[in-house]
């Protein structure tokens, strides 16, 4: 497996939008993308390469909790103004928008460069936006002061090892009167379906497998659940609602989240490197451990190209929109753009820069460790997981369906795709 690398989301602005619409100047390469952690930054590596290129470059964000890309997506297609380059999130976006989506001839200088471009039927469609990485982040202080020392790189943890950790830290606050403090950080409610039904469904879907074992994604997508091994990852699932923060549980928004977990309030995190942005005021030492979603065993995090930039193919700045992505895979400004003003872990071989930020090293340490589970949610059909999942994992949250009820619910909706 070539080294995970990764850059992330979406380029270009000369105009930033602070809204999920607009409407692009007329001589405008239009980029509509998804990550709202990196839009200054990306504005400011836009411009300055449509000034380059005597070309104006615009680009429409929409993400996070406040925006749905996907529906939005769909709408921006459905007017007159469509985007010369978008984001796709692996096979099922693929499918929703492949008769839109330009074929490379994969002769591309970054094609050669990457090993994880978006392939289709032996063709080349999509540019690796980034290789991003989550596990369980951790707050070390915190792990300190309650007598754990934190697991090395690719050791194998059990659930047994993640209760025995909760435990200890929950204990250690309550015999320190800490009560402004959470043992884990996750989201779980409507507009963060994204966390549960896609990246914490992705432990299910890879977790002790190798890279390219697709067996279990397979099963899923051809309407079978093994129903021993969803049974040990709901052990899981149910051991992180256990001692996660109520509050933010099941009402809590992206900013909650990854702000209680910032401010040193949150032993565990359950997020991605792309929350980096997050940490210029944290004061403690942070990495990542594994998921324990197996009951023994687990000694990997999950790194992958979740997302790729596409061209158009019936937009007017086909070649502009080739060139942008040349570029930024290939010059020596794209790769400073992703990896000191993004805090990308870049998809690309030639790129030497090593993140300075703390998850994305962190996603690289584990990385170069060869300890990666793949990334097999963006596989899923369109919306199955945020929209179908989702709301199951929010209901057991919440203690409206039983343990029982939850895997009886997501079998169903697993059948219900063959």
């Amino acid at each position: 497996m070539k080294k995970l690398l990764s850059l992330f989301t979406v380029f270009t602005v000369a105009i930033v939008l602070a809204s999920c619409t607009g409407t692009p100047a007329t001589d405008s390469l239009v980029i509509f993308q998804n990550k709202v952690e990196i839009d200054d930054v990306l504005s400011t590596y836009a411009t300055a390469w449509g000034e380059e290129n005597g070309l104006n470059v615009e680009v429409q964000t929409c993400g996070g909790d406040s925006c749905a890309y996907g529906t939005q997506l769909l709408a921006e297609f459905q007017g007159n103004d469509q985007p010369d380059i978008f984001v796709i999130e692996g096979l099922g976006g693929f499918n929703q928008y492949k008769d839109k989506i330009y074929q490379f001839s994969g002769n591309e200088a970054w094609v050669d460069n990457t090993g994880l471009e978006f392939v289709y039927d032996g063709d080349v469609y999509g540019f690796p936006v980034a290789i991003e990485g989550w596990g369980m982040a951790y707050n070390k202080t915190i792990l300190e002061a309650a007598g754990l020392t934190v697991p090395a790189i690719g050791a194998a943890l059990s659930q047994a090892d993640f209760r025995a950790m909760f435990e200890a830290v929950e204990d250690y606050y309550t015999e320190n009167n800490i009560t402004d403090s959470a043992v884990v950080s996750m989201a779980a409610a409507s507009g963060m379906t994204w966390v549960t039904g896609l990246h914490n469904f992705n432990g299910y879907l890879s977790a002790g497998l190798p890279y390219t074992d697709s067996t279990v994604i397979d099963q899923v997508n051809g309407g079978t659940l093994d129903e021993a091994r969803f049974g040990e990852y709901t052990d899981w699932v149910e051991l992180l609602f256990e001692f996660a923060d109520q509050t933010i549980l099941n009402t809590g928004g992206y900013d909650e989240q990854v702000g209680l977990f910032a401010s040193g309030k949150a032993a565990f995190l359950h997020q991605g490197n792309w929350t980096d942005s997050s940490y210029a005021n944290s004061d403690f030492e942070m990495g990542y451990l594994p998921h324990g979603v197996l009951a023994t065993g687990n000694d990997s995090i999950f790194i992958g190209a979740p997302s790729y930039y596409v061209i158009n193919k019936d937009g007017a700045n086909i070649e502009n929109a080739k060139a942008f992505l040349e570029d930024l895979a290939g010059t020596e400004a794209g790769h400073n753009y992703m990896v000191n003003e993004a805090n990308m872990v870049p998809a690309f071989d030639s790129v030497t820069l090593v993140p300075s930020t703390p998850l994305s090293a962190a996603v690289l340490a584990w990385n170069q460790a060869g300890k990666a589970y793949a990334w097999w949610q963006n596989d899923l059909p369109a919306g199955f997981g945020m929209d179908t999942l989702g709301p199951i994992y929010s209901a057991l949250a919440s203690g409206q369906i039983t343990r029982t009820e939850f895997i009886s619910q997501v079998k169903a909706a697993v059948e219900a795709l063959a």
